[in-house]
């Protein structure tokens, strides 16, 4: 399985809306991305980034055009194997989208729930090691109303993070980050790709962290007009 690429997109073309209201958001995007690595997805406003950011994620149906994930094939797949598919998947947004009546932690082990019950000492463990990686070893009991905006997306990258995701699907994770918390976040996922093969595709507008990645894919009207890799 290592050799299988992480996402292979062929021919893929998307549409929203019907009738006189349809319109062409994704244009005919071939793309491979291997395993490991950190890609981001640039373009302005409306370049169909995010569009295609879902189409990989499994969260909206292929129309035309093939995505293949982990080896598997999203268009016709059965919602049985695109919900098994997207426990293989970390998601990172730009809302933090955090229960408001659970603590920090609370928030992060339900990124191992997911996958049914487990050891509680060692999910804790677990969830405990990723918040102090990004800086909240003392917000660890702390409900979202009693954290600042960056310090609840921070809980968020590690709710995406805690169960080791082959993939993660990051839109705009930066956002509302400092710079240094920005750094911190985007280090770490490059040291999952590194150490354990994890491979990240992040949508961004933030030119702090573009020196970071490996590969750089520009999109314009729903089409790939730039693909740069850094050495």
């Amino acid at each position: 399985m290592a050799d299988i690429d992480a996402i292979q997109v062929q021919d893929l073309n998307h549409f929203f809306g019907a009738g006189d209201a349809r319109k062409q958001a994704i244009f005919d995007i071939n793309l491979t991305i291997e395993r490991g690595g950190l890609t981001i997805l640039m373009g302005p406003s409306g370049s169909g980034k995010t569009t295609l950011l879902t189409l990989i994620g499994a969260l909206r149906d292929v129309q035309f055009g093939n995505i293949r994930v982990l080896g598997r094939e999203l268009n016709g797949a059965d919602q049985s194997a695109l919900v098994q598919l997207r426990r293989r998947l970390g998601f990172i947004f730009q809302a933090h989208n955090l229960h408001e009546s659970l603590t920090a932690t609370q928030n992060v082990m339900m990124g191992l729930q997911v996958h049914g019950p487990g050891n509680a000492a060692k999910q804790r463990a677990a969830v405990h090691h990723i918040l102090d990686l990004l800086g909240l070893s003392d917000r660890w009991d702390y409900l979202p109303g009693n954290l600042s905006g960056g310090q609840k997306q921070r809980v968020a990258v590690a709710r995406a993070l805690v169960s080791n995701p082959e993939i993660i699907l990051a839109d705009e994770p930066t956002a509302a980050l400092d710079k240094a918390s920005s750094q911190t976040v985007v280090e770490l996922l490059k040291a999952l790709g590194q150490r354990r093969g994890a491979t990240t595709v992040m949508v961004t507008h933030d030119p702090r962290i573009l020196e970071l990645a490996d590969r750089i894919i520009t999109l314009e009207d729903g089409r790939i007009v730039s693909d740069q890799r850094n050495n």
